[in-house]
This record gives C-alpha cells, sequence and structure tokens, in this order.
C-alpha cells in the first residue's frame, strides 16, 4: 500500500512540474514579453500611388481584420483601439497584377496578382524591437481565369502569408 501512495505521489509531482514548464511555452512562438494588449491600426490603401497597381474597394478593411485576427488568436494580447502595448500601422502599397509565363504564340498563360504591405511596427515594453518593413506576396492563376473568379481564394492565400510574415518578424522568437 506504501509502495502504490509513494507511485501516486511521484507521478503528482511529476505531473505539477510538467503543467508548469507549459506555462512558458506557447504553440506559436510568440515573444510577447510584458505586453498586454494590441493594437492594429487601419491600413489605408494607397495602392494607386504605385505604377501599375491598382484599388480594390475593402482590401483595406479585409488585410487590417486579418492581421488582427492573427494575431489575437495565436496570442494571449487583448485587442484595444488605443494606447495598445504593442502598435502595427501602416499602408498597402501595391495591389497589381502581370503576366507571368508565355506561350509560344507570345501570349500569357499565367497571371500574377502581388500585394505588398508596408508595416511599421511599435513596442513599447522593447523598443529595440521597433521596425518598419514592406512585406509582399503573390498569388498565380491561369490566364483564362477572371481575377474576379480567383480574387476570394488569392486574399486569402496572399493574406494568410503577408500576416504569418509580420507575426513572425515582430513576435516570433525563434
Amino acid at each position: 500500500m506504501k509502495l502504490i501512495k509513494s507511485f501516486f505521489r511521484i507521478l503528482s509531482f511529476v505531473g505539477l512540474l510538467t503543467i508548469q514548464a507549459c506555462g512558458f511555452y506557447n504553440f506559436s512562438g510568440a515573444s510577447t514579453g510584458t505586453a498586454e494588449t494590441v493594437q492594429v491600426n487601419f491600413f489605408q490603401n494607397y495602392a494607386d500611388q504605385t505604377p501599375g497597381s491598382t484599388i480594390e474597394p475593402g482590401l483595406d478593411r479585409d488585410f487590417t481584420n486579418a492581421l488582427q485576427d492573427l494575431i489575437t488568436n495565436l496570442t494571449s494580447l487583448n485587442l484595444t483601439s488605443n494606447g495598445g502595448h504593442l502598435l502595427y500601422e501602416g499602408e498597402i502599397v501595391e495591389y497589381r497584377v502581370s503576366p507571368m509565363s508565355a506561350t509560344a504564340n507570345q501570349q500569357a498563360s499565367q497571371n500574377r496578382l502581388t500585394i505588398s504591405v508596408n508595416v511599421r511596427f511599435y513596442n513599447k515594453t522593447k523598443e529595440d524591437a521597433d521596425f518598419e518593413r514592406r512585406f509582399s506576396f503573390f498569388y498565380d492563376y491561369p490566364q483564362a481565369s477572371l481575377l474576379q473568379n480567383v480574387k476570394t481564394e488569392a486574399h486569402e492565400v496572399i493574406f494568410e502569408r503577408i500576416t504569418q510574415d509580420i507575426f513572425n518578424a515582430s513576435l516570433a522568437d525563434w
């Protein structure tokens, strides 16, 4: 009987240590330090100021929401509208469709949608982590398809990559 009690005590102790150790790790690899709040300002769409780019209505709102969702889903930070310990701001600077590969008849066989975002990140708890950087990604689609037909999927793929890159640059502690 004493052996069983000792076994359960040891097992309980090991379980307690394991649970405590897990408190210092999260699966996203995010290092928020002492920050408790995050502010993601509205990313204005200035893509039309870049030659060859166009304005896509609603892109600014959709991108801002995608970045807010990713950060709040991967961290325990509370989203705030002002005075956040972490601040993301910037603008969409490119929304361009360009031909990628040509056929023997000198026609495009594939098009590429490219979106670029300029981001400024400020960490009030660790100022040496501040940065301003441009993030960009693309989505290739067949020439026979219209952008309108692939736009939803294209935006999802591009937003997922750009927001993940922003997250990694600002909070990932790898």
